[in-house]
């Protein structure tokens, strides 16, 4: 095992305080949106195995197999498939969606084909990975998720009480679900946009003074006023008016798959994706948008959330999702408990997030290249993580929260 060093990245919607007040640090006035725990080419983590650092991604392009196991090469290739971040957010991050695997791999061949730059604004595939991803809260964490019933979200537009609006109500009335919900994300996407940074200023107005009045859509009219104090005059306000307003509880988790629009607007979480970049944004970003490729990709389905909760497997508690690059699950120990046994065939990424947690190597699996530093231990505090290469044999102790990131192989 391997104790990682992280790069925190510092994107403006971060909080100022979260991170450091997990990690034990002192802020730095900079916001701290994300770290990074894996081998994404982008930050990867760093270990040290005695003859100085290294990233986490030379050492499994040195030895795959040794590194993930036979299971996982076979099953996605000599790459960690996965990447694990703590997120916190202090304002919304952009509006967006990410494609399927198919679409992704589409996309990408079409952008090399026309050779638009890997770091070009206008891009939209880094790769050709899709990129599902799920977002454990470990604060209260605010977010969008998914499209509203059409006549819910007629119902909150009707609400404001702005005339521009009337359209889209008529629209989410009297269409079907799926072509009612096309056709107001591309007209409000799609609009003038003088005209539409007018209407959503005075949607935003009255969402702020329903807020402060109460009633049975308050909480809703208190994100997207929110939402439009970060983002004033951008029509991914209206956009984010037809997606479901979420509140998590610690512990509780939400699954984005392929298509669905979602935005993280506030709190601290344990996020695992697939390890991709591809993102299609709809709006709250000064960044590219790309309407006809995001309508492309888009799935115009209603319904709620999905709010998921862990499942008690043996003392594991784990998040299921259809999703086979990635597993998290999480460990409550505590003092006095018996060691508590862990070894799995595939790689995995242990992150302690409160108390202490101790990891004792107890040796790995003959035959698999791995077996150095048996009967070591590890101590790892809030924030702090480890690399656990296939095949080694651990045990747990401790009091605290340890999460574990896994693939499914």
């Amino acid at each position: 095992m391997d104790r990682l060093a992280n790069t925190v990245r510092p994107y403006a919607w971060g909080s100022t305080t979260a991170l450091p007040e997990l990690l034990g640090t002192a802020p730095t006035g900079e916001p701290q949106a994300e770290m990074w725990m894996g081998a994404h080419p982008g930050a990867p983590s760093r270990i040290d195995r005695g003859a100085g650092p290294v990233s986490l991604a030379e050492a499994i392009d040195a030895a795959p197999e040794a590194e993930l196991g036979a299971d996982a090469v076979r099953a996605f290739g000599p790459r960690l498939p996965f990447l694990l971040k703590l997120l916190a957010a202090g304002s919304p991050l952009s509006l967006q969606v990410h494609p399927d695997l198919a679409q992704a791999k589409e996309g990408f061949a079409d952008e090399e084909r026309r050779g638009v730059p890997i770091d070009a604004g206008h891009r939209n595939y880094k790769d050709a990975n899709h990129k599902p991803e799920l977002i454990v809260a470990l604060t209260p964490f605010d977010g969008l998720c998914g499209f509203r019933h059409p006549a819910q979200a007629a119902d909150l537009l009707a609400g404001l009480g702005v005339d521009d609006l009337k359209p889209y109500v008529d629209i989410l009335r009297a269409s079907p679900e799926e072509d009612a919900l096309r056709e107001v994300l591309t007209a409000v996407l799609s609009a003038e946009h003088h005209a539409i940074a007018d209407t959503v200023e005075r949607a935003a107005v009255a969402a702020d003074r329903l807020a402060a009045e109460g009633g049975p859509h308050a909480d809703d009219y208190a994100a997207y006023a929110g939402i439009a104090h970060h983002y004033p005059g951008d029509p991914g306000v209206l956009a984010a008016m037809l997606l479901n307003h979420v509140q998590l509880q610690p512990g509780e988790a939400l699954f984005l798959g392929a298509g669905i629009p979602h935005a993280y607007l506030n709190g601290l979480g344990v996020e695992l994706m697939a390890n991709s970049d591809n993102v299609l944004r709809c709006g709250l970003t000064p960044k590219h948008v790309d309407v006809p490729e995001l309508l492309r990709v888009v799935r115009f389905e209603a319904g709620d959330a999905g709010v998921l909760r862990p499942e008690a497997v043996d003392g594991e508690e784990i998040y299921e999702t259809p999703i086979d690059e990635f597993r998290l699950s999480r460990f409550a120990l505590a003092p006095g408990a018996a060691p508590r046994p862990l070894v799995s065939r595939t790689p995995q990424i242990l992150l302690c997030t409160a108390g202490t947690v101790r990891l004792r190597d107890g040796g790995a699996d003959a035959g698999d290249g791995a077996g150095a530093g048996a009967g070591s231990e590890l101590t790892l505090a809030p924030g702090e993580s480890a690399f656990v290469r296939a095949g080694e044999h651990l045990t747990l102790t401790g009091d605290g929260t340890l999460f574990r990131a896994t693939v499914v192989a």
